[in-house]
């Protein structure tokens, strides 16, 4: 049986870091794996979509639409962009951040008003909180993707990987136990 995950965020959240730790782990469980990452101008906090797909035997990287076990969103507007892909009962791990696309800076667009509301009732079940101001309590914004990996882990039932391991092998050493902490700070919120 193949479960479908789906990551989005913006440029510079760290959600291809996030995804790339997901399936290394994943990957040690003994799952085939497969990933695939869609960039939109993410130098420019453009969209960044990843799709990962495990389980005993996988033959294409890409989810389809309707179809996604859970979608991790770094940003609000990203993850409503993106609902179609939730299948009927999934789950929906949310940063409840908003970043104004260009259209909304220029003012052509408007953010939408109630985003959060419009994912909940898309989803089957919603774990909304601010990664990025639990980033901030551990002193680095940048550990927001790491929580948010935490959270997926557990809802996923994956506690029993070591990522600890895979986050010593895999992240700078000078940040290895800032990461650990944010991502048992993840596990926490679910």
């Amino acid at each position: 049986m193949t479960k479908n995950v789906l990551l989005t965020g913006i440029g510079g959240q760290g959600t291809i870091t996030a995804s790339k730790l997901l399936t290394i782990g994943l990957m040690s469980a003994g799952y085939d794996v497969k990933m695939s990452e869609v960039h939109g101008m993410s130098q420019r906090e453009g969209q960044v979509l990843t799709h990962l797909r495990y389980g005993d035997k996988v033959f294409s990287p890409v989810v389809p639409k309707g179809e996604a076990d859970i979608i991790m969103g770094f940003e609000e507007l990203e993850v409503l962009r993106n609902i179609d892909y939730l299948k009927q009962d999934g789950v929906v791990v949310l940063n409840t951040v908003r970043f104004n696309p260009i259209g909304v800076l220029s003012g052509k667009d408007k953010y939408p008003e109630n985003t959060v509301e419009m994912i909940k009732k898309r989803s089957g079940k919603l774990y909304a909180f601010n990664a990025s101001e639990e980033a901030e309590k551990l002193g680095n914004l940048k550990v927001m993707n790491i929580i948010l990996l935490g959270t997926i882990i557990k809802s996923m039932k994956l506690e029993d990987i070591n990522w600890d391991k895979i986050i010593e092998e895999n992240v700078k050493e000078k940040f290895v136990e800032l990461n650990k902490k944010a991502l048992r700070v993840g596990m926490d919120l679910v």
